[in-house]
């Protein structure tokens, strides 16, 4: 089986420009592929995990990875998917950003000056720099307005207006491949699902400005069984930064995920045979359990390594058997977090992250959904001295959130 098979095989392919020749490509690892990526963050997230598994694949079977940072197209923002404008980032913050990136990209893809290395480029070396009127000129009169605003990737933001500014992404996108064509040879550019207008504008420019052929394909977006893009949690975005989202909440993100995505997660994001996994697709009960620690482990391995996986598997499942561990999250308060040598149960289920608000930590106790050591708490106003916690308490929010607090 060809690694293109192999996509297949996965549910990973969604769309593709012409699929005998991607096919004989990426099989024949000739491929110079691209993955964008705009650096709105100081970090990568789950959202990101299918592009980055991908350009491992594929990698791995001989082709050369680009990975592309938007220094230039993350000055205005993506607006696909998007019903509001992205925040606008300074020159300082976006080169953080694109930084931290790299590092993380480290842990799926191999950068170096072979064959098959992986490279990062920057689009803000060309972007930034572009004289207006000659960029109108070369590229704008290759670009058709009517076909623009039939996009898909606009139409969430041309419910309540799409500004110029944004509505110039596309021609940017465009440009980005056609740069990355002439400069690195790039003949192949891959994304998410929505990205499917953006990249099909750079495969039509190539062929208007130059008479060749490149080719695009899009991956399939992660999401859960009731269609919503996964990675998300009451607290926001799950990271790929061990500062922004601990090993032990990573793992316990695709821990607990529901019965119905485990196998497609599996087989998306893991590099477990497929014939192990489909071995697990009749699994039920307590064995499904168990295949939900594969996929958990496998994950935290990938982003954080061999130790911090065994770390967060071993602290799930003494947490679990109803034990402290010692690699299990914790919060250890210190004298100012008491008023009156005390603290209240709704205060210590926000400040732990178990709780995105107090309104949230509230309706928990209320309805009975929190534990505090081997007692459930359901009066909001009851509090803890540091007495107390001096020895530590495990405290819960539902049968699978834990935390240990402590007080100095």
């Amino acid at each position: 089986m060809g690694v293109y098979e192999e996509l297949i095989e996965r549910g990973l392919l969604a769309q593709v420009t012409d699929e005998e020749e991607v096919r004989k490509m990426v099989n024949e690892g000739k491929a110079t592929f691209y993955i964008g990526f705009d650096p709105t963050a100081d970090s990568l997230h789950v959202g990101h995990f299918m592009a980055l598994c991908l350009m491992k694949r594929l990698q791995m079977a001989g082709n050369k990875p680009i990975a592309l940072v938007g220094g230039g197209t993350g000055m205005i923002g993506d607006p696909s998917g998007r019903t509001d404008m992205r925040k606008m980032m300074t020159k300082e913050t976006i080169a953080h950003n694109c930084d931290c990136f790299r590092h993380q990209m480290e842990r799926f893809i191999h950068f170096g000056d072979g064959k098959n290395d992986a490279i990062m480029v920057n689009n803000g070396d060309w972007l930034l720099d572009l004289n207006y009127i000659e960029f109108l000129r070369e590229i704008g009169a290759h670009f058709s307005v009517n076909h623009m605003l039939a996009a898909r990737c606009y139409e969430q933001r041309m419910e309540k207006g799409l500004t110029f500014f944004e509505f110039n992404y596309m021609i940017m996108q465009a440009y980005d491949f056609y740069r990355l064509y002439l400069d690195y040879g790039c003949n192949m550019q891959f994304g998410g699902d929505d990205q499917w207008s953006n990249m099909l504008a750079g495969t039509d420019l190539i062929r208007k400005k130059l008479g060749k052929d490149a080719y695009a394909m899009t991956i399939t977006l992660l999401l859960n069984s009731e269609g919503k893009k996964m990675g998300k949690t009451a607290s926001g975005a799950v990271w790929l930064d061990p500062e922004k989202t601990s090993p032990y909440d990573f793992y316990q993100y695709w821990r607990n995920i529901d019965d119905a995505d485990v196998i497609k997660c599996l087989k998306m994001l893991t590099f477990l045979p497929l014939d192990e996994i489909k071995k697990m697709e009749d699994w039920e009960g307590q064995k499904l359990n168990e295949a939900k620690e594969v996929l958990a482990f496998e994950l935290t391995k990938l982003v954080h390594g061999d130790e911090e996986a065994e770390k967060a598997q071993s602290a799930a499942r003494a947490v679990f058997s109803g034990a402290a561990s010692e690699h299990m999250p914790s919060l250890e308060l210190s004298e100012g977090d008491f008023t009156d040598g005390a603290v209240d149960i709704v205060t210590l289920l926000v400040s732990s992250g178990l709780c995105a608000s107090r309104g949230d930590a509230r309706r928990n106790v209320e309805q009975g959904g929190v534990t505090m050591g081997d007692e459930k708490v359901t009066d909001p106003k009851r509090t803890y001295s540091r007495e107390e916690l001096k020895d530590g308490m495990i405290l819960r929010r539902g049968k699978k959130n834990f935390i240990r607090i402590s007080a100095l």
